[in-house]
């Protein structure tokens, strides 16, 4: 059979192939322009570094395809392996098409540096990847439906059975669940599906069938395809909008697009608005899974329905392509229901494919965040850990940490001076830049990443066991420290596998919420001297920060309001370094509470009442930059009205 023909019997059964190209980076362009000159198509190329003709977008520019259709794309991964791009590029390709995928010479790609390890492995130069690449081969040689084409062999096309013909069932899916909306009462129903299933365009005919339907989403230009099926009934209003409406919404429905990325605090809220509420979400992809995340969300809700769309849209089940994808960037869910026999945790080696595997999965199930981009960092990136409590492949439990800190003290105080920000060390520094221990960076630590445990495994204090093991076994590590979503039950975990809060951000964050929380553990006389030194830090600094965050915090009580000789180096480092301000607000309250300075712009922002937008409007100041460009010279100037030459000392040390 040759290409064309092939071609053809893919078309007439609905199916995509992939076809991977391995060799040198000319060899492999070329083999690829003969394919688009041989088969009729789109032929995007997926590249950054693509032909001069034909239609082309850079791997990092991928959301750009997103509600588009092409029939055969090339992606490129002579140089890099963007693992998001390929992803979404697949979802685009129609019933027919040809996904080529160039990599390097066979034999020498696992040792190749991939340049999209400068996205995630926290280095300064790429670096061989060498367990996903393996991974990819394996799965690539043992695939019948895929084909491999290797330089310097002629192509071989392998003599595919023939399939049935194809006949698309989507359309009369989605009006069967379209009619039970149509009839539903009062609650919440949720349809989950993988990408492609048509659960936006099935959301957007529920709008067009009701003038009084609501749109929300994380963001607006996701609902593009929503929108489309919607017409002139689309009618969308983002989360926190809604929320800040005085009275109750005069809607009959809330359709809320991805819900799985809307922080559940914010998508309870929403839910409690409105009569009927439909959910919709992806279950697996490019940006995260959110079928865990809202069979977690939804097990505390009233009324709930749920429905599933898994007849694609533009191909047939059974897809060659997306079978392989599925596998590749492990899409499939975490294995069902694990032995509740006890197990001691265990470290799982970097070599050990299953294992990682395995864990990655039932991340995937815990943490709607975590995406490829996480998967190629737990299987290459230096630095990392995983513990595992259970058999493979269904877990109890897993634990992910990566190592941090270990920073010259020349960087740590670049750090905590705001000058530098170099690649990795989350917890790290921040503790250096916003909390002020430059200790938290020169330190070596352990960074727990990611943490789940299996649904049937939960209130077993598995969870427990993973961290006590992970202390145990860390050797050479300063302290364990952790940032999460801050929240009464999770703060409790933390607090029982013995961590001190450390910091509290002064915003929520988007993923959850939440006030970003950091705690530590100490392990040795150092790492107990710091979580000691950040726990009494935060507890003085509490009762100045917590009009600007509405927290009701379990910190031991401070009454301390001195100005120290390490607020006033702090103060400094707001003043002639560029320490931000909200790290600062504590110290910059202590300063203009003793200052005799007039300070008037400084006053009003330690004040949680003014918000610097209105106070930058009421000095007539361009902008924010402008504004705490006129705070660090107030500071300074209270700073340098001291006793002593105290002011002038400091200044003579930043500067």
């Amino acid at each position: 059979m040759n290409l064309k023909a092939a071609t053809c019997a893919m078309q007439a059964a609905g199916i995509r192939r992939l076809a991977v190209i391995g060799g040198e980076a000319d060899w492999c362009r070329d083999t690829a322009l003969s394919w688009s000159q041989t088969l009729e198509g789109d032929w995007l190329w997926l590249s950054d570094n693509p032909p001069e003709t034909g239609t082309h977008c850079a791997p990092t520019a991928f959301r750009t395809l997103l509600g588009r259709e092409f029939h055969h794309a090339v992606f490129d991964a002579r140089q890099g392996f963007h693992a998001e791009a390929l992803a979404a590029l697949a979802g685009t390709l129609t019933a027919g098409s040809w996904l080529l995928l160039l990599v390097p010479p066979w034999a020498r790609w696992a040792q190749q540096p991939d340049a999209d390890s400068l996205r995630w492995a926290d280095v300064s130069e790429p670096i061989a990847t060498p367990h996903f690449v393996h991974h990819l081969q394996r799965l690539t040689e043992d695939d019948q439906q895929a084909l491999l084409h290797q330089q310097p062999q002629p192509l071989a096309l392998p003599n595919w059975s023939s399939r049935p013909a194809w006949h698309c069932q989507a359309a009369s899916q989605q009006q069967s669940i379209l009619q039970e909306l149509t009839h539903f009462s009062a609650g919440v129903a949720v349809i989950t599906a993988a990408r492609g299933r048509g659960k936006s365009a099935l959301a957007g005919l529920l709008a067009r069938q009701n003038t009084r339907c609501l749109v929300t989403a994380p963001a607006k230009i996701t609902t593009t395809v929503l929108a489309s099926f919607a017409g002139e009934h689309y009618r969308f209003m983002a989360p926190d909008a809604i929320l800040a409406l005085p009275d109750q919404p005069e809607f009959d429905w809330l359709i809320v697009d991805e819900a799985a990325a809307i922080p559940a605090p914010l998508l309870h809220a929403l839910v409690a608005r409105f009569p009927r509420v439909l959910l919709v979400t992806t279950i697996q992809g490019y940006e995260g899974s959110g079928r865990g995340f809202m069979l977690k969300f939804c097990a505390e809700l009233q009324q709930v329905r749920y429905f599933t769309l898994d007849e694609p849209l533009r191909w047939a089940r059974h897809d060659p392509l997306e079978h392989w994808l599925n596998q590749a960037l492990l899409f499939e869910d975490a294995a069902e229901t694990p032995s509740l026999e006890e197990r001691a945790p265990r470290r799982a080696e970097a070599s050990d494919f299953a294992a990682q595997q395995a864990a990655y999965q039932l991340l995937t199930s815990a943490h709607y965040r975590t995406s490829p981009l996480d998967l190629r960092r737990l299987l290459d990136a230096p630095g990392m850990h995983l513990w595992l409590v259970g058999e493979v492949p269904a877990l109890q439990g897993a634990l992910w940490l990566v190592e941090e800190g270990g920073l010259t003290d020349e960087l740590a105080q670049a750090v905590w001076a705001g000058h530098r920000r170099p690649r990795g060390n989350l917890v790290a520094q921040s503790l250096a830049a916003h909390a002020g221990l430059t200790e938290a960076a020169t330190l070596r630590a352990l960074r727990i990443s990611r943490i789940a445990i299996a649904a049937p495994a939960r209130r077993r204090g598995i969870g427990k066991q993973l961290v006590a093991a992970a202390c145990a076994d860390a050797a050479g590590y300063d302290y364990l420290s952790v940032s999460f979503g801050y929240t009464e039950p999770l703060w409790a975990f933390w607090q029982a596998c013995g961590f001190t809060l450390a910091r509290i951000g002064s915003q929520r964050e988007a993923s959850s919420g939440c006030y970003a929380a950091m705690a530590v553990l100490g392990l040795t006389t150092a790492g107990k001297a710091l979580q000691q030194k950040a726990e009494g830090s935060l507890a003085r600094d509490w009762p100045l920060l917590s009009p600007h965050i509405p927290l009701d915090l379990p910190l031991p009580a401070a009454c301390d309001h001195a100005f120290t000789r390490r607020d006033a180096w702090l103060a400094a480092g707001f003043a002639w370094a560029q320490r931000p301000l909200e790290a600062s607000l504590a110290v910059l309250q202590r300063l203009v509470g003793i200052s005799q300075q007039p300070l008037p712009l400084l006053r009003q922002a330690v004040n949680a009442d003014t918000s610097l937008a209105e106070l930058a409007q009421t000095a007539r100041l361009n902008g924010r930059k402008t504004l705490i460009t006129a705070l660090r010279a107030e500071a300074a100037a209270a700073l340098l009205a001291l006793p002593g030459r105290e002011g002038e000392a400091l200044r003579e040390q930043l500067q």
